[in-house]
């Protein structure tokens, strides 16, 4: 889907951020979006230890899931 945006595409998106939000703003909202996807990342990397720590308690979740 994104991929059919194109160099254009995301020129115009820039220059429409930048008349929509202000160019005291948008680096504000970057910074935002920047601290969001971190935590994102921390916390599903946290999940994946956490299933590798104890496969077996997964599996039990997964059958009991399963049978109702």
């Amino acid at each position: 889907m994104l991929s059919n945006i194109g160099i254009p595409g995301l020129i115009m998106i820039i220059i429409l951020a930048l008349i929509i939000f202000g160019p005291k703003k948008l680096p504000e909202l970057g910074r935002a979006a920047g601290q969001t996807l971190r935590e994102f990342k921390n916390s599903t990397a946290g999940l994946i230890e956490e299933v590798k720590e104890n496969p077996s308690e997964t599996n039990k979740s997964e059958k009991e899931t399963k049978s109702i």
